[in-house]
């Protein structure tokens, strides 16, 4: 079963790079588009046209509100003639709440306002989930982590990211984004309990293994699982940083 029998479309922004792969994608369910992308007027242009195809947009759905998902929302509704209804969570949208075909889950954790949809079967994740590697998590991740095991317990055919492929063994998918973590969680208390305790120390230990173009990123993640490790009571209260 392909993306066409979820009433599914993909057009993908001309954005490659470290953090948003091939580029970032564009969903189309129905009438409904999801993250327009990045201001580029050729994928803007061919947005509109398939959205017209479909008889015009019934709404926008924001997973959150990073430029090279959401920037190009100006252009797009200029496009579409203006009018157009945009749900995010910044504008109000919360988990559990359906707009045309799309329900929307909380999956804070990337960036706090962000939300994942799910139309039938299909999943789409934003940045909370993508078709190829891991993400980068920025606060709440207790709550991601519940986000991911809400997305599992749907039994989806397909997730659809906000950069990669499809994702057709989405049970899978999920499964090793809870492992990974838990995974970078364990190589992290070990680093405590061995006295390691600089910001550079800790990434040594549990982060390694991440390119040094995405080092930076990897230390977001890391202060995230320190945060979550704090409340629990399983890391110092006060970390030294060099």
């Amino acid at each position: 079963m392909g993306l066409a029998a979820h009433g599914v479309a993909l057009l993908r922004a001309g954005n490659p790079g470290p953090l948003t792969l091939s580029g970032t994608n564009t969903w189309l369910v129905e009438r409904w588009v999801i993250d327009p992308g990045p201001a580029i007027d050729a994928h803007l242009d061919a947005v509109a046209a398939a959205v017209s195809a479909r008889g015009g947009a019934s709404g926008i759905a924001l997973t959150h509100d990073h430029a090279d998902h959401a920037e190009g929302v100006d252009g797009l509704q200029e496009r579409l003639g203006g009018g157009v209804p945009v749900v995010s969570a910044r504008g109000g949208a919360r988990d559990g709440d359906v707009f045309g075909p799309l329900r929307a889950l909380a999956l804070p954790g990337h960036a706090d306002d962000h939300l994942a949809f799910v139309a039938g079967r299909a999943g789409f994740t934003g940045d909370a989930v993508l078709g190829e590697g891991s993400v980068f998590v920025s606060s709440r991740l207790v709550e991601y982590l519940d986000g991911l095991r809400a997305l599992r317990a749907l039994d989806l055919d397909v997730l659809c990211p906000g950069h990669g492929p499809p994702v057709w063994d989405a049970r899978a998918k999920l499964d090793g984004y809870l492992e990974h973590r838990l995974e970078r969680e364990r190589r992290l208390v070990e680093a405590l309990a061995q006295g390691l305790s600089s910001e550079d120390e800790l990434l040594d230990a549990a982060w390694g293994d991440a390119p040094a173009a995405l080092r930076e990123f990897a230390a977001i993640s890391l202060r995230a699982h320190l945060e979550k490790l704090r409340a629990e009571g399983r890391a110092p209260t006060q970390q030294r940083w060099t």
